[in-house]
């Protein structure tokens, strides 16, 4: 990621996010320190580790759309925080840390995974997804839009959907009748550690 310009300070932050129309619900649980602002839009090639991203400061905020050529991941907790204020086009996003994730605009991606509970993940545009994967009782805290294509996730979440999982996912990340998932992924026979192997070798989750 190129840092290069960068503002840094939260009352700069601040100040951009209310001449983007950023709604203050969004950022006011944000730490309020530094952060690096980059004028939009950025591409990134390969993939975004939130966990190892170098930053001065507590997050990374992009003023405008962010493309990302690979995963978006959040493993660990203590990441720095993602503020899109447009919209975020990756391969895959994978939140199980303890994420910060805003996007102004729309997400844009073939597998959205979520697997934690303490996240803070806003999404003003739309989910669009090939297939949005749930469990942990992980749930986006707001999509203001329309979330679009299949969703994976346990009966006691909302956006629980009848679909079937071998229709969506590749056989490899499937969990066989009665094979239980070491990490406690809960999602409907996704297995969670082999959904997170393949992503981290660049290889594909959905089918087609």
């Amino acid at each position: 990621m190129n840092t290069d310009h960068l503002e840094r300070g939260w009352d700069d932050a601040v100040a951009l996010f209310e001449r983007r129309g950023l709604p203050e619900s969004s950022y006011e649980n944000l730490y309020e320190e530094p952060y690096d602002i980059l004028p939009g839009p950025v591409t990134i090639t390969g993939e975004l580790d939130l966990d190892t991203a170098e930053t001065s400061g507590t997050g990374i905020v992009v003023d405008g759309d962010l493309t990302v050529g690979g995963t978006v991941f959040n493993l660990d907790d203590g990441c720095p925080a993602l503020v899109v204020l447009g919209d975020l086009r990756a391969a895959n996003v994978y939140l199980e840390g303890d994420a910060r994730l805003l996007v102004l605009g729309s997400v844009l991606v073939d597998a959205f995974i979520g697997h934690t509970t303490d996240k803070l993940v806003m999404i003003h545009g739309d989910l669009r997804t090939r297939v949005t994967v749930l469990s942990g009782e992980f749930a986006p805290d707001l999509v203001g839009g329309t979330l679009h294509g299949a969703v994976l996730a346990p009966a006691y979440l909302d956006l629980a959907q009848d679909t079937d999982p071998a229709s969506v996912l590749v056989p490899e990340v499937l969990r066989a009748d009665g094979e239980e998932c070491p990490r406690g992924f809960d999602a409907p026979r996704a297995h969670g550690g082999r959904l997170l192997s393949r992503l981290d070798e660049g290889l594909p989750v959905v089918l087609g």
